[in-house]
């Protein structure tokens, strides 16, 4: 097998080996070379130094997608959430301790790495970040449990307790920070478990993500852009982005839906949402920030569904006909709201669409206790939105008044 790769491949796979057993800075080019089978001479063709190599390592090397496919791999847990979490990130910290010379290595030398070298392997860690994302979805989601944090955002929390642990476990000695492996890994899960999940030991935030204080709704202008770009990438995707801006659902009630969640006909358009404490109903609206999309019968969403041929009863799939996840969906708002920016001059966040909904709903005269009543928020809770609103109510009269002749004193100066 090894005489059927190619040349790069086999510089790649020596570095990789030679970098993981004696660090990067211990191994010398001249030893990869001949472990490979090749002169120097070679190595400088194909690589031109040993940071060359590295790089090629970095985006080459299928050593991190084997990582990230070992991680999701481990379904054999223990059904107690506080169990099961303690084994997984002890799998994580076995796999880092296999490689210390390494870690030392990418840490210690990362400021003499050209910006190529560094950039991969951001894009290395982003990568396994993805896969760990997944995992924790995937457990959050079989063991019912609610989560505080985006998936994408609780795996960033986790790798960097793993990492964090690895770098000065493998770089410094004599600390005092915890007695042991065992101790530091009931301090993470203890702050992963209780910090940003929700059991039934803790009391859990509302069923939706939204903020609680602060709104930051899109103008309408932004929300049909967004539209129009997920029209481009297919049905699913045009019929996600209506739904998000059309009935307001927070990500994890978007992708949890069923295709028979929905009731659809000549006087309304229905999803039966699925929630901690039982159901509720919420209508999907034609009308969405002044434009009609459809009517009840024929809209992006029902397109969609009459297009599906599979028999999966997820309203909506990835490429392999599964359930889609929180980070996939993640993954296409970052397309659709490419090269759009906000007020802010920041790109449109996920969280946005649904905040924006509500508002809207409230410009059109939903009360609070009936936008309560299709959310599953408290009054309280809603109070933020109300006074959003009420600003943006203010805004449009003060306009309307500019826009009449006779109505503001001129100046005649």
């Amino acid at each position: 097998m090894a005489s059927q790769l190619s040349t790069r491949q086999r510089l790649i796979r020596s570095a990789l080996r030679l970098f993981v057993s004696n660090g990067i800075s211990g191994t010398t080019t001249r030893e990869i070379a001949e472990s490979a089978g090749v002169n120097e001479v070679t190595l400088f063709r194909h690589f031109g130094s040993k940071h060359g190599l590295l790089l090629g390592v970095l985006e080459e090397s299928t050593a991190f997608e084997s990582l990230g496919n070992a991680l999701l791999q481990q379904t054999s847990l223990s059904e107690d959430p506080e169990q099961a979490l303690k084994e997984y990130a002890s799998y994580c910290l076995h796999a880092l301790e296999q490689v210390p010379d390494l870690i030392r290595s990418l840490v210690g030398e990362a400021d003499q790495y050209p910006a190529d070298n560094r950039l991969a392997l951001g894009k290395r860690l982003t990568e396994v970040n993805q896969y760990v994302a997944q995992y924790l979805e995937s457990f959050m989601s079989q063991r019912q449990l609610t989560a505080q944090l985006e998936p994408d955002k609780l795996a960033s929390l986790f790798e960097c307790l793993m990492l964090g642990y690895a770098v000065i476990e493998f770089t410094s000695d004599y600390h005092q920070l915890w007695d042991h492996q065992a101790d530091f890994l009931d301090q993470a899960v203890q702050l992963i478990l209780y910090g940003a999940l929700a059991t039934d030991r803790v009391v859990s935030s509302p069923p939706s993500s939204l903020p609680q204080t602060v709104v930051t709704d899109l103008p309408a202008d932004t929300v049909h852009q967004i539209l129009r770009q997920a029209k481009k990438q297919g049905l699913q995707e045009y019929a996600l982005a209506y739904v998000l801006f059309g009935a307001g659902l927070s990500p994890q009630e978007l992708v949890g839906l069923l295709r028979s969640q929905q009731i659809s006909n000549n006087q309304q358009h229905l999803l039966q949402v699925q929630t901690q404490t039982g159901s509720r109903q919420v209508a999907v609206n034609q009308w969405v920030m002044g434009k009609r999309l459809g009517s009840y019968t024929a809209n992006p969403l029902t397109k969609w569904l009459k297009s599906r041929k599979d028999d999966e009863q997820s309203m909506f799939i990835d490429d392999q006909q599964q359930p889609l996840t929180v980070t996939a969906l993640q993954k296409q708002w970052q397309t659709w709201t490419e090269g759009i920016t906000t007020l802010a001059g920041c790109p449109p966040t996920l969280d946005q669409a649904p905040q924006t909904w509500c508002i809207d709903m409230l410009m059109r005269g939903v009360t609070l206790e009936n936008l309560s009543l299709l959310t599953g928020w408290s009054l309280e809770q809603l109070e933020p939105y109300a006074q959003r609103a009420q600003e943006k109510i203010a805004l449009e009269q003060a306009t309307r008044l500019d826009q009449k002749p006779g109505t503001g004193t001129t100046n005649k100066n």
